[in-house]
């Protein structure tokens, strides 16, 4: 009587080798993170530093690359209607954009350590808007740019820093405390020449 075999383990075997086959040869691709601060305010014609760092599980190489990117904010602006290059870095070369930003901006970050910053001099009224930065590590190349709202103001517009209400802070309860120590010293004097008068 001959004997039949069932192709069903044959399949498992082919199956799982294949399996092993796709794991060993394709390479996973996670996403990038990629960081900003929210909110940066430059005086006008002074210079301003546009910060941008990014988190990817590969190791940096040539093919890693920067963009930067610009939107107005002013409807009147010929760059308001959509985001436009303003820099682009690869191949461990920067190279400027759009010809208002050619001379004005910078590259000053490291990528090795991840961080992609910029600096804009010097800054403009015009440079009102929203700054994108984003960075692609393939094989991660996923995430999501992140955006940086500039304000560029007048002197007199520039938000206190909280070093200097603290130090003004400190400076009026110290004087307040010397006007107290004088105020007691008179008042002590007073008293103890009328006591010694009292006593005569």
């Amino acid at each position: 009587m001959e004997q039949k075999w069932s192709n069903a383990p044959y399949m498992r075997v082919l199956f799982a080798g294949f399996t092993l086959c796709v794991a060993l040869v394709t390479k996973p691709t996670f996403g990038i993170d990629i960081y900003a601060e929210p909110e940066v305010i430059i005086q006008n014609g002074t210079t301003g530093i546009l910060r941008c760092s990014f988190k990817s599980h590969e190791v940096v190489s040539s093919s890693t690359t920067v963009t930067w990117s610009f939107q107005s904010s002013e409807p009147d602006n010929k760059f308001s209607s959509a985001p436009y290059v303003i820099f682009y870095f690869t191949g461990g070369k920067g190279f400027p954009g759009q010809i208002e930003f050619k001379d004005r901006v910078q590259f000053i970050g490291d990528i090795n350590k991840r961080d992609v910053s910029i600096q804009l001099s010097p800054a403009q009224f015009s440079d009102n808007g929203t700054f994108f930065c984003d960075v692609r590590n393939p094989p991660d190349v996923t995430g999501t740019m992140a955006r940086i709202e500039l304000r560029v103001v007048r002197r007199e517009s520039l938000p206190q820093s909280n070093t200097t209400l603290i130090i003004g802070a400190v400076c009026g309860a110290l004087l307040l405390l010397v006007l107290i120590a004088i105020a007691a010293c008179i008042v002590t004097r007073h008293r103890t020449r009328h006591d010694y008068e009292g006593a005569r």
